[in-house]
Formats: C-alpha cells, sequence, structure tokens
C-alpha cells in the first residue's frame, strides 16, 4: 500500500504534478522565443525610454519657448511609445501561440488518462450550470463529483 498508484490521492497528485509542469514548461518557452532576446530587450529599453521622456515633457516644469512646438514633440514621442508597445506585442503574442499549443497537447494527454474518473470531490453541491459543467465526462451522476474537465477550467487561474 505504499506505492503511488494505491496512494489514495494519487490521481489528484498526477493532475497537480503535469499542470505543474506545463506552467513551468510555459514560462521556459515564453522566456526562450521572448524574454532573452535582443529584440525583446531593446523594445522595453525603448518604451521605457520614451515614457520617461513623455512624462518629462508633460510635467509643468519643462519649458519649451513654443506651444506648438512641444505637442509636436508629445506627438511624436507618443507615436513612438504606441508604435514600440506594438511591436512588443507581437513579440510576445508568438510566444501565447506556443504556449497555447503546448496547453493543449497536455489537456489533451490528461483527458484521456482520466476520462469518465472523479477526481475530485466537493462538499456541496454546486448550482445548476456549475453542476453540468461539474459533471461533464462523468457516467454516474454524483452532485459532488468534479470530472477533469472542470479541474482545467480553473488551472490557468491557479
Amino acid at each position: 500500500m505504499s506505492t503511488l498508484s494505491s496512494f489514495r490521492y494519487s490521481d489528484s497528485l498526477v493532475i497537480v504534478g503535469m499542470s505543474t509542469s506545463a506552467a513551468i514548461l510555459c514560462e521556459a518557452i515564453a522566456w526562450l522565443i521572448v524574454y532573452r532576446t535582443s529584440s525583446y530587450k531593446s523594445l522595453r529599453s525603448s518604451i521605457d525610454k520614451a515614457a520617461k521622456k513623455l512624462e518629462t515633457m508633460k510635467s509643468p516644469s519643462s519649458q519649451i519657448p513654443k506651444k506648438s512646438s512641444k505637442t509636436k514633440k508629445i506627438d511624436r514621442v507618443e507615436t513612438s511609445l504606441k508604435e514600440s508597445s506594438r511591436d512588443l506585442s507581437l513579440a510576445k503574442f508568438k510566444s501565447g501561440a506556443v504556449v497555447a499549443v503546448v496547453l493543449f497537447v497536455v489537456f489533451g494527454f490528461l483527458n484521456s488518462l482520466f476520462e469518465g474518473k472523479v477526481v475530485a470531490k466537493l462538499p456541496f453541491a454546486p448550482v445548476g450550470f456549475v453542476q453540468k459543467m461539474s459533471h461533464r465526462g462523468l457516467p454516474v451522476f454524483a452532485s459532488t463529483s468534479i470530472s477533469i474537465f472542470n479541474n482545467f477550467g480553473q488551472q490557468q487561474s491557479v
């Protein structure tokens, strides 16, 4: 009875372990694809510089002789800031797409492992629509049982 397969909470530990591993893998992929690159670092520094410059220009203590030249300079800095932010978002989007694929594969794997199994028990009976979600894929109706489908619905918020 000391092996993990006979352990009472082994299924739950497998799910938590796989979810944690998937989260670590996704963060590693994001770091490899986005955060360690020189383009990300240069975009980040240009955004920081533009934000500081814009803040300095908009402060009442900054003295620029002509009002129209000040607004033109502010518009140029704002435009630069918007472009850099857009480029940074595009770089992060690539990582997000790869992470989505990884999570889809992990979800499919765990779904095939635990299809039709109760993976958790609630100490209460949930309300109607939540109960339908929590029992999805279970062959026997028990008001406090949760299937793997419901468990993954809350994974991203943890």
